[in-house]
Formats: structure tokens, sequence, C-alpha cells
């Protein structure tokens, strides 16, 4: 029995050292790490705010009224979805400047909870007179060879568009119904996206995505928007 317990002792001191080497190996690896990874992620977030603002010099993050370091700044009073928008959250957002100073607009981070693969997130540049500059895909997981083809399809629709909001559908459709995805055809434009084949899922979660950060924006960013929404 004393050799067993001693061996049972002896085994448990053993697994004890192996874990505390490993979680100290973790934990080297993660300070040497944490720097360069953080760097990264700062690398492509300033890369995604020039594709949708080229013309910035700088970004310089903006504080909302849900406060400070809040993951997600959406509205939550009931406008916001009854407009259909309860499926978009809005996170960062970034004040786009010139070498001046002077602000040019602004790239809001947007997340689709309603894509056909999960969560879809985009920032999109709209400058101060609402105008969209387009939108930079940061992460979606849709099916390969339809809502993956949102880069290529949907991307470079939303470019240098002067709408208040979109809809969408097949290439010279009008709209049909009602609902956020439908939009307001406004005097600017049609407001019209054509859907990606097979993919209406994916295309509508994008649709509806850029017409929430547009009706943020004017109603909480832009020179005299309320903070409420």
């Amino acid at each position: 029995m004393n050799k067993d317990r001693k061996s049972m002792l002896r085994d448990a001191v053993v697994l004890f050292a192996i874990t505390l080497i490993a979680g100290l190996i973790l934990g080297g690896v993660y300070q040497v790490t944490k720097e360069p990874i953080a760097a990264q992620k700062e690398k492509a977030r300033q890369e995604a705010c020039r594709e949708v603002f080229a013309e910035a010099a700088s970004f310089e993050a903006v504080d909302s009224q849900a406060g400070e370091g809040a993951e997600y700044r959406t509205p939550r009073d009931g406008d916001w979805a009854e407009r259909g928008y309860g499926g978009v959250d809005i996170g960062e957002v970034m004040r786009a400047a010139d070498a001046g100073g002077g602000s040019l607009g602004y790239v809001i981070t947007v997340t689709a909870h309603e894509g056909y693969g999960g969560d879809i997130q985009f920032m999109m540049g709209v400058r101060e007179d609402g105008t969209l500059n387009g939108i930079s895909l940061l992460s979606i997981s849709e099916t390969a060879g339809l809502g993956m083809r949102a880069e290529e399809v949907l991307k470079p629709q939303f470019a240098g568009r002067g709408e208040e909001s979109f809809f969408y559908g097949k290439s010279g459709a009008a709209p049909a119904g009602g609902g956020a995805a439908a939009g307001t055809v406004t005097a600017g434009g049609t407001g019209q996206i054509d859907a990606i084949t097979g993919a209406t899922i994916t295309t509508s979660a994008i649709v509806d995505g850029v017409n929430a950060g547009l009706y943020y924006f004017r109603s909480v960013l832009a020179e005299g928007g309320n903070s409420n929404g």
C-alpha cells in the first residue's frame, strides 16, 4: 500500500510539474506573440478603413452613447427593430479625417447576424453628405460558390452610391413588398442591388446590414442626428 501511495504521489507531482511548465510556456508564448498579433490586427483594420476611405489621412475611434468600449453601439429603441434591423449590430465607429484633421465622414463596422453561414462582418465608409463609398468584408462564412461570391458580386455594387437605402432583386427588377430588404428608392438613384444567384439569404443579410449602417449614420452620427437613433 505504501508503494502504491508513493507511486500515486509521484505521478501527481510529475503531472503537476508538467502542467505548470506547460502553462508557463504558453504564458510566455502569449506574451511574445501578443503585441505582433495586435499590430497585425490593427494593420488589417487600417487597411480595411483605407479601402472604404482611400482619401483619408487618418482614422480615429469615435465613442458613442452606448458607452466607451462597448462591443456594439446599436440603438436599442423600438424604431431600430421596426425598420427590420433586429439582426444587425453596429460595432466600432471610426472618424475619417483629412490631413488637416477635418472630418470627411465615418467608417462603420457592421455585423449582420442572419447570414446563411452565420455572422457577416464588414466595414462601410460613409461621407459627411451620406454618400456610401463602399464596403470591405472582414469575415464571412457562406457557401462556397454561392454566398462566398459576395466579394465579387455584391461589394462592387455599393461603391459611390448616394441612396439612403437599398433593395435587392434580379437585374432590372423592381422592389417587391416592404421590409428592410426592399429598402427605399430615393432620388439619388434606383437603390437596387443585384442579388447573388442562389444566395438570397447572404444578399439579404448584407443589404440589411448596409441599410442599418446608413440609418445609424443619419440618426446618430450625422450633424443634427439624435443619440438614440
